[in-house]
């Protein structure tokens, strides 16, 4: 039987909506957010009250009873406009709604998911550490079993949606004991926003995803209730394993989004700008390499949709995420680059997206795992 590549009706319709929200609500703002270094409130809120941080969550718990597909229709559509708002949505639902719903216990669900489906408050995944980076195993953060409370002691970095004043709640990975062998059994905690002996710091001063929330998070002798674990003690490093899994499929749509804004835009400059009596777009230079960026955008959407299939029918997808996920971070930071070098000076500018897609398009080749990362998880795949 032929891959049916046709959205269906109701993945389409959410895809036109989405795609009618960036243009008349976010492309006409999101610069001025973006320079100023400020998180897009009002935004968030649209995107809220529109059900996208609930797409894929359950109606019971105050989602939308939608798929993982559709959340990255919803993230493709937005990076051709921005990434810093489309990373704000994945991270508040597939790092932080996803957790507690994949692994939360009834209370923990009915607590937390509501208000973080609804887009009210925001979730962060706090698993990368200082010295961690993409050894997300060598885990230094501690919790120990007081009485019925955790005590953390530790620090995150980089982690996305951690510190606005909307964020609710922070999944914590801590090492909470130590398994036959010596190994460490990791778990992960739940810490809400407030907490006595949590601390987040000011910003981070980036690159790109300059209307995004980053920061680093501390905990000294944090106490929370014993209750507040996440799934089963000791699986924590593997549960969040198979949210990153998820969530590079999410990145890799992302990732496309902002490929195929890059060509949006060059198409758009190459029909107005004239250079030597005649329109860019009629000089075969810009023509192939418009042509060399469509079809690199093509190609990883077609990657992330096959990665999406698997994931919805249940079957294992783990390679297909990771060429999902390093096909398109690849193909975002080439269309990134290709079109800044056809707008030219005017590529360098702030005012124009590419500059802003420039910016943006290196952090996809690094986070959710480095594309050096997804070629081992590949190697791995085929037995190597």
């Amino acid at each position: 039987m032929p891959l049916d590549l046709e959205l269906s009706e109701e993945h389409a319709a959410l895809r036109t909506t989405v795609e009618d929200f960036a243009r008349k609500e976010v492309a006409p703002v999101i610069g001025d957010f973006y320079e100023r270094g400020d998180f897009p409130y009002d935004l968030v809120k649209k995107m809220g009250a529109m059900g996208l941080f609930g797409l894929p969550i359950a109606e019971e718990h105050g989602g939308m009873g939608g798929d993982y597909f559709a959340l990255c229709l919803a993230l493709e559509e937005l990076a051709r406009v921005d990434s810093s708002v489309a990373i704000t949505l994945e991270a508040g639902v597939s790092l932080g709604a996803m957790p507690i719903y994949r692994f939360g216990n009834d209370e923990q669900k009915a607590q937390w998911l509501p208000a973080l489906a609804a887009g009210e408050k925001l979730g962060a995944f706090g698993l990368t550490e200082p010295g961690g980076g993409s050894d997300a195993g060598a885990t230094r953060t501690t919790a120990r079993l007081e009485g019925d409370e955790w005590v953390i002691n530790g620090s995150k970095a980089f982690i996305t949606n951690s510190g606005t004043d909307i964020t609710s709640v922070v999944t914590v990975t801590a090492i909470t004991g130590e398994r036959e062998g010596g190994k460490k059994e990791i778990s992960a905690i739940m810490v809400p926003a407030g907490t006595p002996g949590f601390t987040v710091s000011e910003k981070y001063s980036k690159v790109g995803w300059n209307a995004s929330d980053t920061r680093e998070l501390f905990f000294d002798d944090c106490r929370v209730p014993a209750s507040n674990l996440l799934g089963e003690r000791g699986r924590g490093y593997a549960q969040f394993l198979s949210i990153l899994d998820e969530g590079r499929v999410a990145i890799a749509a992302l990732s496309v989004g902002l490929a195929q804004g890059c060509v949006d835009e060059s198409v758009r400059y190459a029909h107005e700008r004239e250079a030597f009596g005649n329109p860019i777009g009629s000089y075969q230079a810009i023509q192939f390499k418009i042509a060399d960026m469509e079809a690199r955008a093509h190609t990883a959407r077609l990657a992330y949709y096959a990665a999406a299939d698997k994931m919805l029918k249940g079957e294992p997808f783990k390679k297909e995420a990771a060429i999902a996920k390093l096909v398109s971070s690849n193909a975002a930071m080439d269309n990134a680059r290709d079109a800044t070098q056809i707008f030219g000076g005017y590529g360098f500018m702030n005012e124009y997206p590419v500059g802003r897609f420039y910016r943006d398009a290196k952090i996809l080749e690094i986070g959710e795992g480095t594309s050096e990362v997804q070629k081992m998880l590949i190697a791995r795949q085929l037995g190597l």
